[in-house]
């Protein structure tokens, strides 16, 4: 064999091609019509591409159903109630994918049967080659013969990749002894090896012009039809072979070094992308449902998916082997998510409902009780009302507005209606202030040590006057007693101060029992107590809270209550020492 068919034999194995290729189409619509032009000439149907069309078309299918479903829900309604409309864009998308399946199963079955076919012509050439050879070692053979079998053999392309190094060796060797036997002239070997030497010169300038080229998947693919093109090329002269295939050697080494660099970094690359969105999927699948119990908190957690979900589209390609499979993981990860989502939401509309009934009968008890008078009573059941309000869920966020306009309707009615009524009685209440100020004064103007029957007449009547007059305000209730118990404390004796006493002139001490006494204290302990309690009734609930009056009130009715009960005490006590 020849040093440039050794040579050539010796070259590195051609690597099998592994393009990346990215879609660029930017629609649906562009990538049905790349599919179009894929059916109607299956050649341009590339496993790679497909692959990417197949994503993008995906990629954007979601986008679009992502923004329908917002849309939807922007017009009033859930996420969980959205159901997408037949997409006819989808149906003939993977109508033109099955079809481009069957015609690529199809073609590569057309194309083993056509290099099953060029094996079987190119073993009989080299049988006509082996013949040849043959004839030329005893009566010498024909060189036009030789060079029709090259031309032959040029011609016949694809073998069975298995048989492709097997053909090409027997093909260089039964060349090389062709050239040896034949022992042409010098003048026209010399010619013919200057020939092919040019020819590989310039497949030589070729390949190392490649190593300019940006693109090396284009610049390796490139490459592969080279060395195609130079062992079809025959071959030169002995002291040139070695020197020739050393540059074509370089040239190609170049290339397949950054071819090889470049899918390197696209594994480490892919490998990072799988790294990624494992993490993402680990998030999604280490969500705690049973800590999302509220709308707000659901939300959240939705807000969290979605970002999750926009981050993984930013992502690029996992390795082949790994990218279906993560993201099915991914998928099933989102879909459970929005599963629980859909059965929360789905619960909760049921509890909304109940909800609502249970808020209704509410307000129907509300607005039964808005035109009460009974004031105090009333209060404490709206108050009541109020308190079983907020105990209950929420309703839907359509009827959330109507049911609270109509419950706290009827609630600030009966307020309002109770406010103007206690307006009317303070405005009272400062009209007996009033008067009891004019009664003191009056009162004031008589002389205890000289009292006349008629003076006596007077007082009792300006008492009398005092007695039938009604509350007063509240805040200063206790200071004009005070002034009128001063002020009849020297008419004590021959005036009666109360509504049922009777006392006597002076040096005549009161008349009554001790009980009847400690009955009349009893009894004013109730009347304060009553009064107490009504001034409270009056007041509404947020009026209540954090009312520093409101507690001394309360502190006050929890006092003339023990005195009250030690009052009680005291006249049974009598009654059991009778018996």
């Amino acid at each position: 064999m020849s040093e440039e068919l050794k040579a050539e034999n010796t070259q590195e194995p051609i690597q099998e091609e592994t393009t990346e290729v990215v879609a660029s189409a930017a629609t649906r619509e562009e990538i049905i019509a790349r599919l179009q032009e894929m059916v109607s000439d299956i050649s341009l149907a590339k496993r790679q591409e497909l692959e990417s069309l197949k994503q993008a078309f995906y990629k954007l299918q979601r986008a679009a159903q992502e923004e329908q479903i917002a849309a939807f829900v922007e017009g009033g309604g859930t996420a969980e109630d959205f159901k997408p409309e037949p997409d006819p864009l989808d149906e003939q998308f993977r109508k033109l994918m099955n079809i481009i399946k069957e015609k690529k199963a199809a073609a590569q079955e057309a194309l083993e049967i056509v290099r099953k076919e060029n094996y079987k012509k190119k073993l009989a050439l080299l049988d006509r080659f082996k013949a040849l050879i043959e004839k030329a070692n005893t009566e010498g053979a024909s060189y036009n013969e030789f060079k029709a079998i090259l031309q032959e053999w040029k011609e016949i392309k694809e073998v069975p990749a298995d048989k492709a190094n097997e053909l090409w060796k027997a093909y260089q060797q039964y060349a090389e002894q062709f050239y040896d036997i034949q022992k042409l002239n010098n003048e026209f070997r010399e010619y013919d090896f200057k020939k092919n030497m040019e020819a590989k010169i310039a497949i030589c300038e070729e390949a190392e012009k490649l190593a300019d080229e940006p693109d090396i998947v284009a610049a390796f693919r490139k490459l592969q039809k080279l060395h195609q093109d130079y062992r079809e090329t025959g071959p030169v002269s002995k002291e040139s072979r070695e020197e020739i295939w050393n540059r074509f050697k370089t040239a190609s080494t170049i290339i397949n070094k950054r071819h090889q660099q470049h899918f390197e970094e696209l594994k480490d690359k892919e490998k990072e992308n799988l790294d990624q969105k494992t993490v993402i999927c680990e998030l999604l699948e280490g969500i705690e449902y049973d800590k999302l119990t509220t709308f707000q908190s659901w939300n959240e957690k939705t807000q969290e998916v979605l970002a999750l979900q926009k981050k993984w589209k930013d992502i690029g390609f996992a390795p082949a082997k790994q990218n279906q499979k993560i993201f099915e993981r991914f998928r099933a990860a989102c879909d459970t998510f929005f599963s629980h989502k859909g059965e929360f939401f789905k619960q909760a509309k049921t509890d909304m409902t109940a909800n609502l009934e249970k808020k209704t009968a509410l307000c129907e008890q509300a607005e039964a009780l808005k035109d009460s008078t009974d004031w105090k009573a009333t209060a404490d059941k709206m108050a009541d009302l109020q308190k079983q309000w907020r105990e209950i869920g929420p309703v839907q966020k359509k009827y959330t507005n109507s049911i609270w306009k109509r419950f706290i309707g009827a609630c600030d009615y009966f307020y309002e209606q109770r406010d103007k009524n206690t307006s009317s009685k303070k405005h009272e209440e400062n009209t007996n202030l009033a008067a009891k100020k004019e009664i003191l004064s009056k009162l004031k103007a008589f002389y205890p040590d000289n009292l006349s029957d008629d003076d006596i007449q007077a007082i009792q009547q300006l008492v009398d006057e005092w007695n039938g007059i009604g509350f007063v305000p509240f805040k200063v209730k206790d200071k004009i007693a005070a002034e009128f118990k001063a002020v009849m404390e020297p008419f004590g004796s021959v005036v009666r101060t109360g509504r049922g006493r009777q006392p006597q002139r002076a040096g005549v001490r009161e008349s009554g029992s001790p009980r009847e006494r400690l009955q009349r204290q009893y009894e004013q302990k109730k009347s304060e107590i009553q009064t107490y309690e009504n001034n409270l009734g009056f007041m509404n609930a947020s009026s209540k809270t954090g009312n520093g009056f409101v507690d001394a009130i309360k502190a006050k009715i929890e006092e003339l209550k023990k005195e009250a009960d030690e009052l009680l005490a005291q006249i049974k006590a009598l009654d059991t020492e009778e018996e």
